[in-house]
């Protein structure tokens, strides 16, 4: 429930006492917008009761995360909500809470960062896989064999990606992860356990013999060894002498961690991920229809929640060990339900505004990324989120009976890594995943003709004899430059539903946010600096947000340019970041400008550009 908050501390006391009082909390925290809660069990009908609070905007259930969103005014509640309750009681429950969501944040954290190399790479596959097909002398050209190792190189030494971002991710040294990690994929290594295979060397290294295991390409065992190795690094840290611990660090770290993993960690974690992919592939085996159906109805749930991420492990270590997978097949069918779906809005819909979002959300959905069709559209009406989940089930369960794989592995699954199911040695491969993507794609584009929308009905009015009115109005110019992007496709739920507010996005190409307009700094956020709330002379409240989820960023990856209360001119730079940190930590730098008190004017028009500089005018309000 929208409203002026006046009385902080009565609605922090509300909110702890619908949420089960402090007992039930696990962790409090803030962004720009949200206050942010963890707690031990979601009492019943929280949620409901939460959002018609006075103040509240509305209540985002994400990640284990219950986010009450409440607009600029979000830390004067923070502040009176941590008056009511014992940090120190919060700091003693939170690591025994949440293993779930936690493992889920760490996948997503390790490999969003680079998923689009991967995805390159299954391009490249699938791209020799076709002329292949058509042309089988090319495989043994200089050309296909060049293009086969650049396309393979980025999974054979995955777990030198790994170390990079599972570094960043724990905060632990980079540079040691890579050698410790880089040790696991050596050639060396490598022949070595090629010949212990073989029962022709034993290596004895302190009485313990090497096992098979083989690194290349792997997930959990590089994984956890950066995992373990931030425990290390920190401890020593402490008693390590500052003189001699540029050097004596990374040599304890080395000799400790390699052969650890090598010993211990390697053959445990990798067991670990085969077990779990043979688990997987039982299902398959016993019916393949059954576990398609599950997986194209459940898969973009999944995605909506982070779940995704966690698969990962999964599916490269059936590539690993057979060369192929099945689940890929079924997350791409998923994917191409969810982009039937949206031109089948595209179609139906009178909308002219949502005909565009729609559009744009199919165009990106053809390269396997659906959060622009799930939350801009697909989600927001539901019906055509419920149509193409049922129609992607379908299309699974008509493709199990083909018993399809994917030969390649597709970073983003989706119409065009379709190619990936083909193999000479598997024809019907092929024909499962084409039959079940054509289901999966028409399927949303009938029904939604059929049973509409979702779209709320409007009341057409009469035309009158109201004279129309000429409205004052203010132009506000862009804060940065970049790509517009419409307020709907912002992959954020809150964002995205206009929650907060009329807007638009920004994605940006320079790393610099600018003054508007003339007005006051009315709202900082110290701890991560990535947005701020600014008043306009004309009475406009706004806030810029630079990128989605990015208040988990506390490493100087934002500075602020201003202070609070300080009056801004047009033009005054207000925020720097560093949009490479920002990116390899695994957050989109989509920025929401949003006018938070858009319902005060009577329209609100956004840029008709795509492209954008703090030259050009991003909205037009008027009063």
């Amino acid at each position: 429930m929208t409203g002026k908050i006046r009385d902080y501390t009565k609605l922090a006391a509300d909110l702890l006492q619908e949420l089960g009082g402090e007992q039930n909390i696990v962790k409090v925290a803030r962004c720009a917008t949200r206050l942010r809660l963890v707690v031990k069990e979601s009492p019943a009908g929280a949620k409901e009761k939460i959002s018609q609070l006075p103040g509240v905007i509305t209540v985002v259930e994400k990640g284990g995360q219950i986010q009450i969103v409440i607009g600029t005014n979000v830390g004067k509640v923070y502040d009176a909500f941590l008056k009511l309750v014992n940090p120190q009681n919060i700091a003693t429950t939170e690591d025994n809470n949440n293993i779930i969501n936690k493992i889920i944040a760490t996948m997503s954290a390790v490999f969003a960062p680079f998923v689009y190399i991967l995805a390159a790479a299954g391009i490249l596959q699938g791209c020799l896989i076709v002329i292949n097909l058509f042309w089988p002398e090319f495989e043994k050209t200089g050309v296909c064999q060049v293009f086969s190792f650049i396309s393979w190189a980025p999974f054979i030494f995955l777990p030198i990606f790994i170390a990079i971002t599972a570094s960043q991710h724990f905060r632990c040294n980079i540079y040691i992860a890579v050698a410790c990690c880089a040790a696991l994929v050596s050639p060396q290594l490598g022949q070595m356990v090629e010949q212990i295979k073989e029962g022709k060397l034993i290596v004895d290294f302190f009485g313990f013999h090497l096992s098979e295991t083989t690194y290349t390409s792997s997930v959990l065992p590089p994984l956890f060894l950066v995992w373990l190795l931030s425990y290390l690094e920190h401890g020593l840290d402490k008693f390590l002498n500052n003189v001699i611990k540029p050097i004596f660090m990374p040599f304890i770290c080395l000799v400790v961690m390699v052969p650890l993993t090598l010993l211990l960690v390697g053959p445990l974690t990798a067991n670990a991920a085969h077990y779990i992919a043979d688990g997987y592939n039982w299902l398959v085996n016993l019916s393949p229809s059954v576990a398609g159906g599950v997986i194209g109805g459940a898969w973009q749930g999944l995605v909506i929640f982070g779940v995704h991420w966690g698969i990962i492990p999964v599916i490269l270590t059936n590539f690993k060990l057979y060369g192929h997978d099945s689940f890929q097949v079924y997350q791409m069918i998923a994917v191409i339900g969810q982009v039937g779906a949206a031109i089948g809005f595209y179609i139906k819909t009178k909308n002219q505004e949502m005909k565009g979002v729609s559009l744009s959300a199919f165009i990106t959905g053809i390269f396997g990324i659906t959060e622009p069709a799930i939350y801009g559209v697909n989600l927001r009406f539901k019906k055509p989120f419920i149509f193409g989940s049922l129609s992607a089930a379908s299309g699974c369960v008509i493709a199990g009976l083909f018993n399809p794989y994917y030969f390649a592995y597709a970073g983003l699954p989706g119409i065009l890594t379709i190619v990936n199911a083909i193999s000479s040695e598997m024809p019907y491969s092929f024909k499962g995943a084409v039959i079940g993507s054509a289901i999966a794609f028409i399927g949303p584009i009938i029904l939604i003709q059929l049973f509409g929308t979702g779209e709320p009905k409007t009341e057409t009015s009469l035309e009158d004899d109201t004279p129309n009115l000429k409205l004052d109005s203010v132009k506000l110019a862009s804060p940065m430059t970049g790509k517009v992007i419409p307020l709907e496709q912002v992959p954020d739920q809150v964002f995205s539903s206009k929650a907060m507010g009329d807007g638009i996005a920004i994605d940006p190409t320079d790393n610099h946010v600018y003054a508007p307009c003339d007005g006051e700094i009315k709202a900082l956020f110290e701890s991560s600096k990535h947005a701020l709330g600014l008043l306009s002379d004309d009475g406009i409240e706004l806030l810029i947000h630079v990128g989605i989820d990015t208040v988990n960023l506390t490493d100087n990856q934002f500075s602020y340019h201003v202070t609070m209360g300080q009056k801004v001119k047009q033009g005054d730079l207000l925020i720097s970041f560093d949009p490479e940190a920002v990116k390899q930590a695994g957050y989109p730098l989509i920025t929401p400008i949003i006018i938070t008190n858009s319902a005060e004017y009577q329209q609100i028009i956004p840029t008709t550009k795509t492209d954008i500089t703090p030259q050009d005018i991003l909205f037009t309000v008027k009063q």
